[in-house]
């Protein structure tokens, strides 16, 4: 999928509280990912809920490295 046609979700980061932009491909299906905050650096878990039917994002959680989501 091209980035361009990806959807964007905006997220707060769980340590700094900043607000950013991430695209995300539900292409992968369901799935859990981890990325640095642009601000702090910090790891910041995201999991993905994508319904198997539709294709499309159910969910996007957003939680520190150590939490469980």
């Amino acid at each position: 999928m091209n980035e361009e046609q990806l959807p964007a979700r905006v997220v707060n980061c769980p340590y700094c509280g900043a607000r950013f932009s991430m695209l995300v491909d539900p292409s992968q299906g369901s799935h859990e990912s981890w990325e640095d905050c642009p601000q702090c650096c910090a790891p910041i878990h995201f999991k993905v809920a994508v319904s198997a039917l539709t294709g499309e994002i159910e969910s996007l959680v957003v939680g520190a490295d150590d939490d469980v989501i």
